[in-house]
């Protein structure tokens, strides 16, 4: 059975909520996530593949993503 945590990994990015100042809207419109916001970050919810995508067009304009 797959570890939880590496599936999650794989289905979210989480980022403070300035990282996506700027982008947040081309994001939302580029890609099928989620984005919700609690406590001063933003997670964005996907599928693994959406998730992969998403994070390489962040680090494409500049967003590091851990």
């Amino acid at each position: 059975m797959p570890d939880p945590s590496s599936l999650r990994d794989s289905t979210q990015i989480v980022l403070p909520c300035h990282a996506l100042e700027g982008i947040g809207e081309r994001l939302r419109d580029r890609f099928t996530v989620t984005v919700v916001e609690a406590d001063g970050y933003y997670r964005i919810i996907g599928s693994p593949v959406e998730i992969k995508a998403a994070s390489d067009f962040l680090a494409r304009n500049g967003v590091a993503v851990a």
